[in-house]
């Protein structure tokens, strides 16, 4: 590969100040430009109009009207806001207003050559002729600079040394949108080919770039044309397509980077610094699922919401969603300081008009949750707050049973005697069959809010179950990218541990969605959450994304099952059937086994237990052990687990 040439400094600094002085300038600079095009137009019209022999009588005519002709264009520029500066950013809306701004121009030019007595009289060919050579003449401008302006871009960028040499893999709507972006700013890539797997596409151009071949033959179309990187442009690619992406890429042994979200390309809004690396969400078994809630806001808009666990992960993504849709006040209540401060703060910064109200507490505090319920009367009640980390309830079991089911007591409770609208429970799979302390405590968390349901009719009470939340504090890819970090290697439980996984926008669009649908009242609601995916491929991704060397093998640990962990989780247990509802990504738990001993009477028991120092897990054993099976505490943990249940 050639050195790079170096631009010599007189000719830098010229072309500096030329640019300098053009930018300070550009409004006088852009009408004297346009008003050049439209006389020299005229004079070609008039030349044209006489062969290029100009009779000396007709001076005097074309001076007299070239004046009148000029006030008129550069009037029109001014009214119909032709562009003065910036114009490497003209499109297809600037060329309209050019047609209507010379056509009207013309149109007042021939009236006034009619009805002004001093207006001398001028052919109408010229007149014609300089309608077609000022429109033409205009764009020409227009585009010349902008040819010129990404010209010497280009070349500066490839003088400097810096630009890398990018292949564009998608020569689709987005990569058309992105290499058009990349050479119009010096943004540090050299464009010098789009892949694609359209074989319609091979030899075609854009923006003078060719497309050169199919994904398939990645690596040897990087070496041929020695690229040092690569740009993933296909944001509408389903995870299998861009795994298969992904396999070429690593193939190549060049750094790659992914331009996300299809929403910024219809929009036309693809820029360089969209760009990022691949993640492993991208790389997930499954399609995100999003979930249109257009009667939401109507739901929302003017009431009071009050949202248990603001601070967690789940928790601070309901808050955020909530707040778009323009409550009268946003309660967040929490015990976490720290977190609950930095989400106040965002929040206000963003809704400053919203009334938010902070408020630092436990959900088994009785006194403080009347005094919540009792100031702000709450309408509706999403109940986050849970401990959820498998290990640490393993060996803390009493905490367990006391947030997670005295505390959704609690708050289901003080909803129904204040007379909340809707209480949503957020649960997990791990409540399905439960084998684990945390599982045991969420699922009779579901049962307590079925019964409330019986205790208070006049409130709509509800649970929603989903799996494993991607990006959760304590869930398996931040322990991963932590292990990473540390130059450890990734702990996994067993080779076919496998999880159901959704993103944590996906989780709280199906709390909200669950809140407003007709047919969920004293019941359990469910995502449809399509294959689950092996832990282990999870992290052999990870480690290929980040460039570790070695078989993935070298750099993965088994640590095997833990007591309170399964190989696979389920959504629903055997004696559950699933219904649908309006949504067909959300469905509706019932059962068909008898109904077990209530649990609210056996919460007093829970408690007295609790304040003699117990656990009360054996009163949850009797409880679920019905469907269940008995869970039990470990006397102390054990490693890292594969995946966490979420916030």
């Amino acid at each position: 590969m050639k050195e790079p040439r170096e631009i010599p400094q007189s000719v830098q600094d010229i072309g500096r100040w030329l640019y300098e002085f053009a930018y300070r300038w550009r409004l006088p600079v852009a009408y004297t430009a346009y008003g050049l095009v439209a006389a020299g137009a005229y004079a070609l019209g008039y030349s044209i109009r006489f062969e290029f022999g100009w009779p000396s009588a007709l001076t005097g005519t074309f001076l007299a009207s070239a004046a009148l002709l000029l006030a008129i264009r550069l009037i029109c520029v001014r009214v119909f806001r032709l562009s003065t500066g910036r114009w490497r950013f003209i499109s297809t809306r600037d060329a309209r207003r050019l047609l209507a701004a010379t056509t009207t121009g013309t149109l007042v030019f021939v009236a006034g050559t009619f009805i002004l007595p001093f207006a001398p009289a001028v052919p109408r060919s010229v007149i014609l002729l300089e309608w077609v050579l000022t429109t033409f003449g205009t764009a020409s401008l227009w585009v010349t600079y902008r040819m010129a302006y990404e010209i010497v871009r280009f070349q500066l960028s490839d003088f400097s040394g810096n630009a890398k040499r990018t292949l564009i893999i998608g020569a689709g709507e987005s990569g058309n949108l992105l290499a058009r972006e990349i050479l119009r700013y010096p943004t540090g890539y050299r464009l010098i080919g789009f892949v694609d797997d359209d074989p319609f596409k091979w030899g075609m151009t854009i923006h003078g770039i060719e497309v050169i071949g199919s994904t398939s033959d990645l690596v040897a179309l990087a070496a041929d044309s020695r690229a040092e990187e690569l740009i993933i442009a296909v944001p509408s690619a389903s995870p299998s397509a861009l795994r298969r992406i992904v396999e070429s890429c690593k193939g190549a042994g060049l750094h790659f980077k992914v331009l996300p979200g299809i929403a910024e390309v219809l929009a036309g809004d693809i820029q360089v610094g969209q760009l990022r690396d691949v993640r492993i969400e991208d790389l997930l078994g499954r399609e995100p699922i999003d979930l249109k809630l257009p009667e939401l806001a109507a739901a929302l808009a003017g009431t009071v919401v009050l949202i248990t666990g603001a601070a967690g992960s789940i928790g601070s993504e309901l808050s955020r969603q909530v707040a778009l849709h323009q409550p009268a006040t946003l309660v967040l209540f929490d015990q976490a300081e720290t977190e609950l401060f930095y989400l106040e703060r965002e929040l206000r910064e963003k809704h400053p008009q919203m009334r938010l109200v902070a408020v630092i507490g436990d959900v088994v505090d009785a006194a403080a949750l009347e005094r919540v319920f009792a100031i702000h009367r709450p309408f509706r009640v999403y109940h986050a707050a849970a401990y959820k980390h498998v290990p640490l309830m393993e060996v803390n079991p009493r905490e367990a049973v006391r947030n997670n089911v005295i505390g959704t007591w609690r708050v289901a409770d003080a909803s129904g005697r204040h007379g909340a609208g809707e209480f949503v429970l957020v649960s997990t799979d791990k409540a399905v069959k439960p084998v684990s302390v945390m599982g045991a405590t969420k699922r009779a968390a579901e049962l307590v809010v079925l019964e409330a349901q019986e205790r208070h009719p006049d409130t709509v009470f509800a649970a929603v179950r989903f799996g494993n939340v991607l990006g959760s504090s304590g869930s398996v890819i931040p322990v991963f990218r932590k292990l990473l970090a540390e130059g450890k290697p990734l702990t996994v439980t067993h080779r076919d541990t496998t999880r159901y996984f959704m993103t944590i926008p996906e989780a709280v669009q199906l709390i909200l969605q669950a809140s407003i649908l007709p047919d969920v009242r004293g019941r359990i609601a469910m995502l449809e959450m399509g294959e689950p995916v092996r832990i282990l491929d999870l992290a052999r991704n990870l480690l290929g994304l980040s460039g570790v060397r070695g078989t993935a093998e070298d750099h993965i640990v088994f640590t095997g099952l833990r007591s309170g962990e399964r190989l696979h989780e389920a959504l629903t247990a055997p004696h559950e059937q699933t219904l649908r509802t309006a949504h067909p990504k959300v469905r509706i738990v019932t059962t068909s086994a008898a109904r077990g001993v209530p649990i609210l009477p056996l919460l007093g028991r829970i408690e007295t237990a609790l304040e003699r120092g117990e656990d009360g897990l054996d009163i949850l054993n009797a409880l679920l052990d019905r469907g269940a099976g008995q869970v039990t505490a470990e006397a102390e943990p054990s490693g890292v687990v594969g995946a966490t249940a979420p916030s």
